[in-house]
């Protein structure tokens, strides 16, 4: 084996821990909340993503202040990830999150590409509704907020919670994969439908979210949530801010 496949090899395998995903995620949630809380004009209609809402209403009957709730909690998962992937820190690259985000930037471009060759008028899918009213700034904390939260969801909890059901059904591996990845992006796509803030039902958008997150799933089962995240902020950054 050469040592550049080797050390391709070691990216790869530590990437993919929970302290490379942890760490690298980080910044999506701070920046997130610095821009939804300097570009609101209302603090009493503050715009945000939809899953971001369901879980600070979550955490609302713990309390008021729900952002400290939120940062807590992060903080409390940060300090087990650390304690559990402890052996690892002395042996952290800073190079491995640059490489991580430059996967990231080529994977949505990828799926730029894709996906708009696969569904027409994928643009105006994107842009319409109330989101060409926001600032850019605005449009940019909602991409990190859906790279962040949706894929907290949809991918390690929806995904990873699919995977370990079908595991009781199926007694090969792939089929287990396989069924949780379909499932869980016809949920990802059906749920934008859902609710008084719900798009029209249109096949052309349906289908452009259900191969979405099909290609998410499989990005955040091969490289881990870090790179899923950010796979999925950079593609919306392209689309609905400089689309």
């Amino acid at each position: 084996m050469s040592k550049a496949h080797s050390s391709l090899e070691t990216y790869f395998r530590d990437t993919h821990t929970l302290l490379y995903s942890y760490l690298i995620s980080l910044p999506l949630l701070l920046l997130y909340e610095v821009l939804i809380i300097f570009t609101q004009p209302n603090p009493r209609q503050t715009v945000r993503i939809s899953v971001d809402i369901w879980i600070k209403t979550l955490f609302s009957y713990f309390g008021n202040n729900v952002l400290s709730i939120t940062l807590i909690l992060v903080a409390l998962a940060g300090i087990i990830i650390l304690y559990y992937e402890r052996d690892r820190l002395s042996t952290l690259k800073l190079r491995y999150f640059a490489g991580m985000l430059g996967e990231a930037f080529l994977y949505a471009f990828g799926l730029a590409l894709l996906l708009s060759a696969i569904v027409g008028a994928i643009m105006q899918i994107l842009q319409s509704g109330s989101v060409e009213s926001l600032s850019i700034l605005q449009k940019i904390a909602l991409s990190l907020g859906a790279g962040l939260y949706e894929e907290l969801f949809f991918r390690v909890l929806l995904v990873s919670g699919l995977v370990y059901v079908f595991n009781f059904f199926f007694t090969k591996k792939w089929a287990s994969f396989t069924a949780a990845i379909i499932l869980a992006a016809l949920l990802f796509s059906l749920v934008h439908y859902v609710g008084a803030f719900g798009d029209p039902f249109m096949i052309g958008s349906f289908l452009f979210r259900f191969l979405f997150g099909l290609s998410l799933n499989a990005i955040y089962l091969w490289r881990g949530f870090g790179v899923a995240a950010w796979t999925h902020a950079i593609y919306d950054i392209m689309i609905v801010v400089f689309g």
